[in-house]
Protein backbone atom coordinates (compact mmCIF):
# COMPACT_ATOMS: atom_id res chain seq x y z
CA UNK A 1 0.00 0.00 0.00
CA UNK A 2 1.15 3.62 -0.98
CA UNK A 3 2.07 5.73 2.11
CA UNK A 4 3.20 8.87 -0.06
CA UNK A 5 -0.21 10.50 -0.73
CA UNK A 6 -0.80 13.90 0.66
CA UNK A 7 -4.05 15.79 0.66
CA UNK A 8 -4.76 19.32 0.49
CA UNK A 9 -7.26 19.62 3.93
CA UNK A 10 -9.40 22.28 4.33
CA UNK A 11 -9.56 22.26 8.23
CA UNK A 12 -6.01 23.05 8.16
CA UNK A 13 -5.51 24.75 4.78
CA UNK A 14 -2.34 22.56 4.17
CA UNK A 15 -1.68 19.33 2.20
CA UNK A 16 -1.12 16.61 4.74
CA UNK A 17 -0.13 13.32 4.45
CA UNK A 18 -2.55 10.78 4.34
CA UNK A 19 -3.16 8.29 7.34
CA UNK A 20 -5.92 6.15 7.56
CA UNK A 21 -7.81 5.54 11.10
CA UNK A 22 -8.26 2.15 10.91
CA UNK A 23 -6.08 0.86 7.51
CA UNK A 24 -6.51 -0.92 5.06
CA UNK A 25 -10.00 0.46 5.71
CA UNK A 26 -10.89 4.14 4.77
CA UNK A 27 -14.58 5.45 5.35
CA UNK A 28 -15.41 8.42 2.68
CA UNK A 29 -18.52 10.88 3.04
CA UNK A 30 -19.41 13.02 0.28
CA UNK A 31 -22.46 14.82 0.53
CA UNK A 32 -25.18 13.92 -2.45
CA UNK A 33 -27.54 15.94 -4.05
CA UNK A 34 -30.71 17.45 -3.31
CA UNK A 35 -33.26 15.43 -5.89
CA UNK A 36 -35.45 18.04 -6.50
CA UNK A 37 -34.33 19.14 -10.01
CA UNK A 38 -31.66 17.71 -12.80
CA UNK A 39 -28.46 17.33 -11.94
CA UNK A 40 -26.45 20.52 -12.91
CA UNK A 41 -22.26 20.24 -13.63
CA UNK A 42 -21.74 21.25 -10.28
CA UNK A 43 -22.55 17.85 -9.42
CA UNK A 44 -20.94 16.12 -11.53
CA UNK A 45 -17.60 18.11 -11.76
CA UNK A 46 -18.08 17.15 -7.87
CA UNK A 47 -19.00 13.74 -7.82
CA UNK A 48 -16.55 12.64 -11.01
CA UNK A 49 -13.71 14.22 -8.53
CA UNK A 50 -14.49 11.68 -5.74
CA UNK A 51 -15.21 8.70 -8.10
CA UNK A 52 -11.41 9.31 -9.13
CA UNK A 53 -10.32 9.78 -5.53
CA UNK A 54 -12.22 6.54 -4.62
CA UNK A 55 -10.96 4.60 -7.42
CA UNK A 56 -7.08 5.62 -6.62
CA UNK A 57 -7.97 4.76 -3.32
CA UNK A 58 -9.02 1.08 -4.14
CA UNK A 59 -6.18 1.05 -6.55
CA UNK A 60 -3.70 1.99 -3.77
CA UNK A 61 -5.30 -1.04 -1.60
CA UNK A 62 -7.48 0.74 0.65
CA UNK A 63 -10.85 -1.02 1.36
CA UNK A 64 -12.87 2.43 0.99
CA UNK A 65 -16.97 2.25 2.16
CA UNK A 66 -17.93 5.48 0.00
CA UNK A 67 -21.26 7.22 1.93
CA UNK A 68 -22.46 9.39 -0.61
CA UNK A 69 -26.55 10.45 0.44
CA UNK A 70 -29.44 11.72 -1.20
CA UNK A 71 -31.45 14.63 0.19
CA UNK A 72 -34.62 14.09 -0.17
CA UNK A 73 -35.85 15.99 2.58
CA UNK A 74 -35.63 19.28 5.13
CA UNK A 75 -33.55 21.14 2.29
CA UNK A 76 -35.49 24.99 2.54
CA UNK A 77 -35.34 27.66 -0.07
CA UNK A 78 -32.78 29.55 2.34
CA UNK A 79 -29.92 28.59 4.92
CA UNK A 80 -31.83 30.63 7.35
CA UNK A 81 -34.49 27.95 7.97
CA UNK A 82 -37.28 30.03 6.28
CA UNK A 83 -39.06 29.29 2.97
CA UNK A 84 -40.55 26.22 1.81
CA UNK A 85 -38.88 22.88 1.36
CA UNK A 86 -37.70 22.75 -2.21
CA UNK A 87 -39.09 19.17 -2.63
CA UNK A 88 -42.26 19.68 -1.22
CA UNK A 89 -42.77 22.87 -3.35
CA UNK A 90 -41.76 20.81 -6.60
CA UNK A 91 -44.09 18.47 -5.19
CA UNK A 92 -47.60 21.14 -5.19
CA UNK A 93 -46.58 22.60 -8.84
CA UNK A 94 -46.59 19.15 -10.46
CA UNK A 95 -49.68 18.12 -8.59
CA UNK A 96 -46.87 14.92 -7.17
CA UNK A 97 -46.29 13.13 -4.31
CA UNK A 98 -42.98 14.19 -2.51
CA UNK A 99 -41.48 11.18 -3.12
CA UNK A 100 -42.44 10.60 -7.00
CA UNK A 101 -40.18 14.08 -7.31
CA UNK A 102 -37.48 11.75 -5.38
CA UNK A 103 -37.66 9.09 -7.34
CA UNK A 104 -37.55 11.17 -10.73
CA UNK A 105 -34.43 12.94 -10.05
CA UNK A 106 -32.80 10.29 -8.06
CA UNK A 107 -33.48 8.06 -11.58
CA UNK A 108 -31.92 10.87 -13.73
CA UNK A 109 -29.33 11.40 -11.44
CA UNK A 110 -27.97 7.43 -11.79
CA UNK A 111 -28.21 7.69 -15.14
CA UNK A 112 -25.65 10.63 -15.96
CA UNK A 113 -23.21 9.25 -13.06
CA UNK A 114 -24.20 6.00 -15.19
CA UNK A 115 -22.96 7.82 -18.52
CA UNK A 116 -20.03 9.66 -16.99
CA UNK A 117 -18.77 5.96 -15.46
CA UNK A 118 -18.62 7.03 -12.34
CA UNK A 119 -19.02 3.97 -9.70
CA UNK A 120 -21.89 4.02 -7.54
CA UNK A 121 -20.99 4.35 -3.44
CA UNK A 122 -20.66 1.61 -1.27
CA UNK A 123 -23.74 2.67 0.32
CA UNK A 124 -26.52 5.69 -0.81
CA UNK A 125 -28.64 6.36 2.07
CA UNK A 126 -30.64 9.12 2.40
CA UNK A 127 -32.32 11.61 4.84
CA UNK A 128 -35.91 10.64 4.78
CA UNK A 129 -34.48 6.72 5.76
CA UNK A 130 -33.12 7.95 9.01
CA UNK A 131 -35.22 10.20 10.32
CA UNK A 132 -34.68 8.55 13.53
CA UNK A 133 -31.31 9.14 13.87
CA UNK A 134 -31.68 12.59 12.88
CA UNK A 135 -33.74 13.45 16.13
CA UNK A 136 -32.19 11.17 18.27
CA UNK A 137 -28.56 13.58 17.92
CA UNK A 138 -31.38 16.46 18.35
CA UNK A 139 -32.37 15.49 21.26
CA UNK A 140 -28.53 14.71 22.62
CA UNK A 141 -27.41 17.68 21.67
CA UNK A 142 -30.26 19.48 23.98
CA UNK A 143 -29.51 17.19 26.74
CA UNK A 144 -25.02 18.52 26.15
CA UNK A 145 -26.98 22.15 26.26
CA UNK A 146 -25.88 23.33 22.61
CA UNK A 147 -29.39 23.08 21.33
CA UNK A 148 -33.05 24.14 22.85
CA UNK A 149 -36.05 23.95 21.93
CA UNK A 150 -38.99 26.64 20.67
CA UNK A 151 -42.68 25.90 19.78
CA UNK A 152 -41.45 22.46 18.70
CA UNK A 153 -38.41 23.85 16.54
CA UNK A 154 -34.96 22.96 17.65
CA UNK A 155 -32.49 25.18 17.50
CA UNK A 156 -28.34 24.96 17.87
CA UNK A 157 -26.67 27.64 20.00
CA UNK A 158 -23.97 28.71 18.08
CA UNK A 159 -22.64 31.60 20.37
CA UNK A 160 -22.79 28.97 23.52
CA UNK A 161 -20.57 26.63 21.24
CA UNK A 162 -18.09 29.13 19.85
CA UNK A 163 -17.50 30.37 24.01
CA UNK A 164 -16.03 27.13 23.80
CA UNK A 165 -15.15 25.29 20.49
CA UNK A 166 -14.07 27.22 17.04
CA UNK A 167 -17.13 27.13 15.01
CA UNK A 168 -15.47 29.07 12.10
CA UNK A 169 -12.46 26.38 12.15
CA UNK A 170 -13.33 24.95 8.63
CA UNK A 171 -13.25 28.63 6.68
CA UNK A 172 -10.95 30.56 9.34
CA UNK A 173 -13.58 33.31 9.69
CA UNK A 174 -14.08 35.20 12.76
CA UNK A 175 -17.37 34.56 14.36
CA UNK A 176 -17.65 38.46 14.76
CA UNK A 177 -17.73 39.30 11.40
CA UNK A 178 -20.31 36.44 10.75
CA UNK A 179 -22.29 38.36 13.23
CA UNK A 180 -22.21 41.30 11.85
CA UNK A 181 -22.81 40.26 8.39
CA UNK A 182 -25.82 38.34 9.67
CA UNK A 183 -29.30 40.29 8.88
CA UNK A 184 -31.68 40.57 11.58
CA UNK A 185 -33.33 37.84 12.99
CA UNK A 186 -36.97 39.03 10.02
CA UNK A 187 -39.73 37.88 12.88
CA UNK A 188 -37.17 34.54 13.96
CA UNK A 189 -37.01 35.96 17.48
CA UNK A 190 -37.67 32.71 18.60
CA UNK A 191 -34.09 32.16 18.11
CA UNK A 192 -31.74 33.29 21.01
CA UNK A 193 -28.67 34.28 18.20
CA UNK A 194 -28.52 35.15 14.62
CA UNK A 195 -26.31 32.19 13.72
CA UNK A 196 -28.51 29.51 15.34
CA UNK A 197 -29.80 26.85 12.97
CA UNK A 198 -32.21 24.03 13.19
CA UNK A 199 -31.88 20.70 13.90
CA UNK A 200 -35.97 19.92 14.22
CA UNK A 201 -38.45 22.12 12.36
CA UNK A 202 -42.10 22.93 13.53
CA UNK A 203 -44.14 21.81 10.58
CA UNK A 204 -46.59 23.96 9.24
CA UNK A 205 -50.09 21.94 8.29
CA UNK A 206 -49.69 22.81 4.77
CA UNK A 207 -45.91 21.05 4.58
CA UNK A 208 -45.90 18.10 2.69
CA UNK A 209 -43.12 16.42 3.89
CA UNK A 210 -43.68 16.03 7.88
CA UNK A 211 -42.79 13.70 10.85
CA UNK A 212 -43.95 12.98 14.32
CA UNK A 213 -41.27 13.81 17.25
CA UNK A 214 -41.59 14.55 20.82
CA UNK A 215 -41.48 18.08 20.12
CA UNK A 216 -44.40 17.75 17.28
CA UNK A 217 -44.58 17.13 13.75
CA UNK A 218 -41.67 18.25 11.87
CA UNK A 219 -39.33 17.67 9.87
CA UNK A 220 -35.47 17.72 9.90
CA UNK A 221 -32.64 21.17 9.39
CA UNK A 222 -30.51 20.03 6.22
CA UNK A 223 -27.22 19.98 8.27
CA UNK A 224 -28.37 17.38 10.58
CA UNK A 225 -28.93 14.84 7.89
CA UNK A 226 -25.42 14.15 7.05
CA UNK A 227 -24.17 13.98 11.11
CA UNK A 228 -26.98 11.51 11.00
CA UNK A 229 -25.73 9.35 8.42
CA UNK A 230 -21.97 9.92 8.35
CA UNK A 231 -22.13 8.90 11.78
CA UNK A 232 -24.40 5.72 11.70
CA UNK A 233 -22.76 3.89 8.22
CA UNK A 234 -18.77 5.42 9.42
CA UNK A 235 -18.80 6.09 12.94
CA UNK A 236 -18.14 9.00 15.31
CA UNK A 237 -14.87 9.76 13.21
CA UNK A 238 -14.09 8.90 9.63
CA UNK A 239 -11.09 9.88 7.27
CA UNK A 240 -12.30 12.14 4.68
CA UNK A 241 -15.65 14.29 3.97
CA UNK A 242 -16.11 15.79 1.07
CA UNK A 243 -18.19 18.51 -1.06
CA UNK A 244 -18.55 21.07 -3.06
CA UNK A 245 -16.95 24.42 -1.91
CA UNK A 246 -19.97 26.15 -1.56
CA UNK A 247 -21.04 24.12 1.39
CA UNK A 248 -17.97 24.80 3.36
CA UNK A 249 -19.35 28.16 4.96
CA UNK A 250 -22.37 26.81 6.26
CA UNK A 251 -23.70 23.02 5.88
CA UNK A 252 -19.51 22.06 6.49
CA UNK A 253 -19.33 24.61 9.49
CA UNK A 254 -22.63 23.36 11.01
CA UNK A 255 -21.97 19.65 11.04
CA UNK A 256 -19.06 20.29 12.69
CA UNK A 257 -20.74 21.78 15.49
CA UNK A 258 -23.56 19.18 15.50
CA UNK A 259 -20.93 16.42 15.35
CA UNK A 260 -18.26 17.94 18.28
CA UNK A 261 -21.54 18.90 20.18
CA UNK A 262 -23.07 15.35 19.82
CA UNK A 263 -19.62 13.41 20.57
CA UNK A 264 -17.20 15.39 21.24
CA UNK A 265 -15.18 14.53 18.09
CA UNK A 266 -14.48 16.66 14.81
CA UNK A 267 -16.05 13.75 12.15
CA UNK A 268 -13.60 13.66 9.62
CA UNK A 269 -10.13 13.90 9.69
CA UNK A 270 -10.05 15.02 6.09
CA UNK A 271 -12.26 17.73 4.79
CA UNK A 272 -12.09 17.98 0.96
CA UNK A 273 -13.75 20.53 -1.48
CA UNK A 274 -14.44 20.96 -5.32
CA UNK A 275 -13.76 24.70 -6.63
CA UNK A 276 -16.42 26.36 -8.95
CA UNK A 277 -17.55 26.34 -12.39
CA UNK A 278 -17.10 29.35 -15.16
CA UNK A 279 -18.24 29.42 -18.41
CA UNK A 280 -15.99 31.44 -21.30
CA UNK A 281 -14.49 33.18 -17.80
CA UNK A 282 -18.03 33.89 -16.12
CA UNK A 283 -19.94 32.95 -13.43
CA UNK A 284 -22.18 30.27 -14.23
CA UNK A 285 -25.79 31.46 -13.18
CA UNK A 286 -29.25 31.07 -14.79
CA UNK A 287 -29.59 35.04 -15.30
CA UNK A 288 -26.73 34.91 -17.52
CA UNK A 289 -28.12 32.28 -19.57
CA UNK A 290 -24.92 30.27 -19.66
CA UNK A 291 -25.82 27.34 -17.17
CA UNK A 292 -25.17 23.73 -18.58
CA UNK A 293 -27.38 20.75 -17.77
CA UNK A 294 -25.05 18.10 -18.44
CA UNK A 295 -27.36 16.41 -21.05
CA UNK A 296 -27.25 19.75 -22.93
CA UNK A 297 -23.36 19.15 -23.13
CA UNK A 298 -24.05 15.47 -24.29
CA UNK A 299 -26.52 16.70 -27.34
CA UNK A 300 -25.31 19.68 -27.85
CA UNK A 301 -28.60 21.50 -27.94
CA UNK A 302 -27.43 24.84 -26.46
CA UNK A 303 -26.47 28.22 -27.71
CA UNK A 304 -23.04 27.98 -26.89
CA UNK A 305 -22.06 24.65 -28.40
CA UNK A 306 -21.56 23.83 -31.92
CA UNK A 307 -21.90 20.26 -31.10
CA UNK A 308 -22.63 17.53 -28.71
CA UNK A 309 -19.78 16.48 -26.77
CA UNK A 310 -19.62 12.29 -25.59
CA UNK A 311 -19.68 11.90 -21.84
CA UNK A 312 -16.12 10.43 -21.92
CA UNK A 313 -14.75 13.62 -23.69
CA UNK A 314 -16.58 15.73 -21.23
CA UNK A 315 -15.17 13.46 -17.64
CA UNK A 316 -11.81 13.89 -19.91
CA UNK A 317 -12.54 17.36 -19.79
CA UNK A 318 -13.20 18.02 -16.27
CA UNK A 319 -9.83 16.21 -15.06
CA UNK A 320 -7.73 18.36 -17.25
CA UNK A 321 -8.42 20.66 -14.11
CA UNK A 322 -6.90 20.03 -10.68
CA UNK A 323 -10.30 19.53 -8.35
CA UNK A 324 -9.19 22.42 -6.38
CA UNK A 325 -9.01 24.94 -9.08
CA UNK A 326 -12.11 26.43 -10.99
CA UNK A 327 -13.24 24.81 -13.95
CA UNK A 328 -13.89 26.96 -17.49
CA UNK A 329 -16.52 25.46 -19.92
CA UNK A 330 -16.24 26.71 -23.35
CA UNK A 331 -16.83 24.90 -26.34
CA UNK A 332 -13.51 25.42 -28.14
CA UNK A 333 -11.98 24.21 -25.02
CA UNK A 334 -14.23 20.82 -25.12
CA UNK A 335 -13.33 20.64 -28.66
CA UNK A 336 -9.56 20.52 -27.78
CA UNK A 337 -10.12 18.20 -25.08
CA UNK A 338 -12.03 15.86 -27.38
CA UNK A 339 -8.86 15.76 -29.82
CA UNK A 340 -6.76 15.25 -26.82
CA UNK A 341 -9.34 12.52 -25.48
CA UNK A 342 -9.30 10.44 -28.99
CA UNK A 343 -4.93 10.96 -29.25
CA UNK A 344 -5.40 9.19 -25.76
CA UNK A 345 -7.50 6.32 -26.58
CA UNK A 346 -6.05 5.91 -29.84
CA UNK A 347 -2.70 5.40 -28.55
CA UNK A 348 -3.49 2.44 -26.45
CA UNK A 349 -4.99 0.76 -29.56
CA UNK A 350 -1.56 1.59 -31.03
CA UNK A 351 0.01 -0.11 -27.88
CA UNK A 352 -2.26 -3.01 -27.97
CA UNK A 353 -0.61 -3.67 -31.52
CA UNK A 354 3.38 -3.45 -31.19
CA UNK A 355 5.78 -5.78 -30.55
CA UNK A 356 8.51 -6.20 -28.52
CA UNK A 357 12.03 -5.15 -29.89
CA UNK A 358 15.36 -4.66 -28.39
CA UNK A 359 14.47 -1.88 -25.89
CA UNK A 360 14.70 1.85 -26.41
CA UNK A 361 16.76 4.38 -24.07
CA UNK A 362 13.12 6.07 -22.44
CA UNK A 363 13.06 4.91 -19.13
CA UNK A 364 9.34 3.67 -19.13
CA UNK A 365 9.18 2.82 -15.54
CA UNK A 366 10.50 6.39 -14.12
CA UNK A 367 7.37 7.78 -16.02
CA UNK A 368 5.17 5.26 -14.53
CA UNK A 369 6.75 6.42 -11.19
CA UNK A 370 5.85 10.19 -12.45
CA UNK A 371 1.83 9.10 -12.92
CA UNK A 372 1.70 7.80 -9.28
CA UNK A 373 3.75 11.05 -8.11
CA UNK A 374 1.37 13.29 -9.43
CA UNK A 375 -1.61 11.53 -8.13
CA UNK A 376 -0.08 10.84 -4.63
CA UNK A 377 0.19 14.75 -4.68
CA UNK A 378 -3.62 15.57 -4.23
CA UNK A 379 -4.97 13.89 -6.95
CA UNK A 380 -3.29 16.07 -9.50
CA UNK A 381 -5.33 14.76 -12.52
CA UNK A 382 -3.77 17.48 -14.94
CA UNK A 383 -0.43 16.74 -14.30
CA UNK A 384 -1.14 12.53 -14.38
CA UNK A 385 -2.48 13.33 -18.09
CA UNK A 386 0.73 15.04 -19.23
CA UNK A 387 2.29 12.31 -18.37
CA UNK A 388 0.47 10.25 -20.00
CA UNK A 389 0.85 12.26 -23.32
CA UNK A 390 4.65 11.40 -22.56
CA UNK A 391 3.69 7.92 -23.26
CA UNK A 392 1.78 8.80 -26.20
CA UNK A 393 4.81 10.30 -28.05
CA UNK A 394 7.03 7.09 -27.19
CA UNK A 395 4.24 4.69 -28.30
CA UNK A 396 3.88 6.68 -31.75
CA UNK A 397 7.39 7.16 -31.92
CA UNK A 398 7.98 3.43 -31.67
CA UNK A 399 4.87 2.88 -34.31
CA UNK A 400 6.68 4.93 -36.41
CA UNK A 401 9.64 2.56 -36.46
CA UNK A 402 11.78 5.07 -34.75
CA UNK A 403 12.53 3.56 -31.58
CA UNK A 404 12.47 -0.49 -30.28
CA UNK A 405 10.54 -1.10 -27.29
CA UNK A 406 11.46 -4.05 -25.28
CA UNK A 407 8.82 -6.36 -24.15
CA UNK A 408 9.21 -5.68 -20.17
CA UNK A 409 8.75 -1.99 -21.53
CA UNK A 410 5.83 -2.70 -23.30
CA UNK A 411 4.36 -4.62 -20.29
CA UNK A 412 4.97 -1.85 -18.36
CA UNK A 413 3.17 0.95 -20.68
CA UNK A 414 0.38 -1.62 -20.80
CA UNK A 415 0.10 -2.08 -17.15
CA UNK A 416 -0.10 1.50 -16.95
CA UNK A 417 -2.72 2.28 -19.48
CA UNK A 418 -4.82 -0.18 -17.71
CA UNK A 419 -4.11 1.50 -14.05
CA UNK A 420 -4.68 5.29 -14.73
CA UNK A 421 -7.08 5.33 -17.85
CA UNK A 422 -9.27 2.69 -17.25
CA UNK A 423 -9.19 1.92 -13.56
CA UNK A 424 -8.33 5.21 -12.07
CA UNK A 425 -9.43 8.03 -14.65
CA UNK A 426 -12.46 5.58 -15.36
CA UNK A 427 -12.37 6.76 -19.31
CA UNK A 428 -13.96 3.97 -21.69
CA UNK A 429 -13.06 3.88 -24.72
CA UNK A 430 -15.19 4.73 -27.24
CA UNK A 431 -13.69 3.34 -30.51
CA UNK A 432 -16.63 2.04 -32.42
CA UNK A 433 -18.30 6.12 -31.58
CA UNK A 434 -15.53 7.73 -32.65
CA UNK A 435 -14.69 6.04 -35.51
CA UNK A 436 -18.33 6.55 -36.51
CA UNK A 437 -18.55 9.81 -36.04
CA UNK A 438 -15.37 10.80 -38.08
CA UNK A 439 -16.73 8.67 -41.07
CA UNK A 440 -20.03 10.70 -40.61
CA UNK A 441 -18.38 13.75 -40.35
CA UNK A 442 -16.19 13.00 -43.54
CA UNK A 443 -19.94 11.61 -45.06
CA UNK A 444 -21.79 14.68 -44.26
CA UNK A 445 -18.81 17.25 -45.29
CA UNK A 446 -18.28 15.81 -48.73
CA UNK A 447 -22.95 16.27 -48.92
CA UNK A 448 -22.59 19.60 -48.16
CA UNK A 449 -19.43 20.36 -50.47
CA UNK A 450 -21.78 19.06 -53.31
CA UNK A 451 -24.65 20.94 -52.21
CA UNK A 452 -22.17 24.35 -51.97
CA UNK A 453 -21.71 23.38 -55.37
CA UNK A 454 -24.79 23.17 -56.55
CA UNK A 455 -25.23 26.41 -54.82
CA UNK A 456 -22.60 28.08 -56.72
CA UNK A 457 -23.76 27.25 -60.13
CA UNK A 458 -27.14 28.65 -59.37
CA UNK A 459 -28.49 25.05 -59.06
CA UNK A 460 -30.87 25.75 -56.18
CA UNK A 461 -33.48 22.90 -56.80
CA UNK A 462 -30.37 20.61 -56.14
CA UNK A 463 -28.82 22.89 -53.07
CA UNK A 464 -32.63 22.93 -51.65
CA UNK A 465 -33.10 19.15 -52.43
CA UNK A 466 -30.06 18.09 -50.53
CA UNK A 467 -30.45 20.11 -47.21
CA UNK A 468 -33.77 18.75 -47.07
CA UNK A 469 -32.84 14.98 -46.96
CA UNK A 470 -30.32 15.57 -44.66
CA UNK A 471 -33.17 17.58 -42.56
CA UNK A 472 -35.20 14.03 -43.17
CA UNK A 473 -32.08 12.29 -41.79
CA UNK A 474 -32.03 14.12 -39.05
CA UNK A 475 -29.07 16.26 -39.62
CA UNK A 476 -29.79 19.71 -39.23
CA UNK A 477 -27.47 22.54 -41.48
CA UNK A 478 -26.78 25.87 -40.54
CA UNK A 479 -25.54 28.59 -43.61
CA UNK A 480 -23.42 31.56 -41.90
CA UNK A 481 -20.43 34.00 -43.69
CA UNK A 482 -18.11 31.35 -42.14
CA UNK A 483 -19.97 28.65 -44.17
CA UNK A 484 -22.14 25.40 -43.12
CA UNK A 485 -21.89 23.48 -40.23
CA UNK A 486 -24.09 20.77 -38.84
CA UNK A 487 -25.26 18.93 -35.77
CA UNK A 488 -27.50 15.81 -35.33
Amino acid sequence: MENSLVIYNTLTRKKEAFKAINPPFVGMYVCGPTVYSDAHLGNARTFISFDIIFRYLTHLGYKVRYVRNITDAGHLESDADVGEDKISKKAKLAQLEPMEIVQKYTVGFHEMMQQLNALPPSIEPTATGHIIEQQYIAEEIIKKGYAYEVNGTVYFDVEKFAKTHDYTALTGRKLEDLLENTRDLEGQDEKKGRLDFALWIKAKPEHLMQWRSQWGQGFPGWHIECSAMSTKYLGEQFDIHGGGMDLAPTHHTNEIAQNVAYCGKQPANYWMHTNMLTVNGQKMSKSLDNSFLPHELFNGEHRLLSKGYSPMCVRFFMMQTHYRSTLDFSDEALQASEKGFERLMESYQTLLGLTAGKGSADDVNALREKCYEAMNDDFNTPVLISHLFEAVRIINTANDKKIELSAEQLETLKTMYQHFIIDVMGLKWEADNSRTAKVLDKVIGLVLDMRNAAKANKDFVSSDAIRQKLTDAGVQVKDSKEGSSWKV
